[in-house]
């Protein structure tokens, strides 16, 4: 039987749930100055959660498994810890997250985002097109895997895990003769002087939600949280609405090289989908644009791109 540990008073004591590693870290302190800024005299308590989804050495370069729950094993524990009531906002990278929350949670705000494009990382090359015939590229992303055969099918890719340092040092260590991070993150940990060069979003779409961070919180909460409301970013928010929304119509996964970004250009919301076969030799790039509205507008939009790439691509892609 789950004991629930509800927090009866939201005003004097909110405990933040979040991954372990050192990017999740800075994300919920990121979080946790904002709260405090608008609530000075609140705590925010930061609890680390283990998670299926977090890399150990003893694992090997694995990609996750989809029939053990793909990315959505970065945030189960941390999801079943808020059920529970252990604790009251759970603090993600939009990327790691499924496009559907379970009964009772919601994700309503996020902060403001971060870049999202891919970064290359190389001691051997300056650029992608720089790299030799045959070099030893190591990514457990899909995305990025399809991306990359497209327009340089005589690299080998191998498959690469751990967090963001880990897998620079594994690479200094030789391991690889090059990787892709996501540039919000080496950003965030103070590593962007590693970045060998910053990829095109025409090149490498990024993953849905790459550079955002949500806060995820019990959906009978959200009135007494509402004061959140005073550091969320709604641009973030309508274009990752629009993001999440081409995925979960196209039933993606971290196993599906779906490259999706959404910005806002002037008063209208720019909406752009790839999609990419697992070999490269497929691509197909899809765009569209709407009034700058709310999330209802922006989640149509969405749909209605997706529905589009749908019809145009083959069999067997998705």
């Amino acid at each position: 039987m789950t004991v629930k540990l509800e927090n009866k008073n939201l005003d004097t004591l909110i405990r933040l749930g979040t991954r372990g590693s050192p990017l999740a870290l800075v994300q919920a302190n990121m979080v946790r100055d904002a709260i405090l800024k608008v609530k000075p005299g609140i705590e925010v308590r930061i609890i680390k959660i283990t998670t299926s989804g977090d890399w150990k050495p003893e694992h090997g370069e694995t990609r996750l498994k989809e029939e053990e729950g793909g990315k959505g094993q970065f945030a189960k524990e941390i999801e079943q810890a808020l059920l529970e009531g252990t604790i009251d906002i759970a603090v993600h990278s939009m990327k790691d997250m499924e496009t559907r929350q379970p009964y009772g949670l919601e994700i309503p705000f996020m902060l403001p985002r971060e870049d999202v494009r891919d970064a290359f990382l190389s001691f051997k090359a300056n650029s992608i097109s720089d790299l030799p015939q045959g070099a030893v590229v190591g990514t457990s992303s899909v995305r990025r895997s399809a991306f990359l055969r497209s327009i340089r099918p005589d690299l080998e890719i191998v498959p690469f895990r751990g967090n963001v340092q880990t897998r620079i040092d594994k690479m200094k260590a030789g391991q690889v003769d090059a990787t892709f991070l996501a540039c919000a993150g080496l950003n965030r940990l103070g590593l962007a002087n590693q970045i060998t060069s910053i990829i095109p979003v025409k090149e490498f779409f990024p993953a849905v939600g790459q550079g955002a961070v949500g806060i995820e919180i019990r959906s009978s909460d959200k009135n007494n949280l509402s004061f959140f409301s005073q550091f969320l970013c709604a641009e973030t928010y309508l274009c990752v609405a629009a993001e999440r929304a081409v995925l979960r119509e196209l039933d993606g996964s971290c196993h599906t090289p779906i490259g999706v970004y959404a910005c806002k250009e002037g008063n209208k919301l720019f909406l752009r989908v790839s999609v990419v076969s697992e070999d490269g030799k497929f691509r197909l790039d899809e765009e569209d644009r709407d009034e700058f509205l709310n999330i209802d507008s922006a989640e149509k939009l969405g749909k209605a791109v997706a529905k589009r790439v749908r019809h145009k691509i083959p069999d067997g892609i998705l």
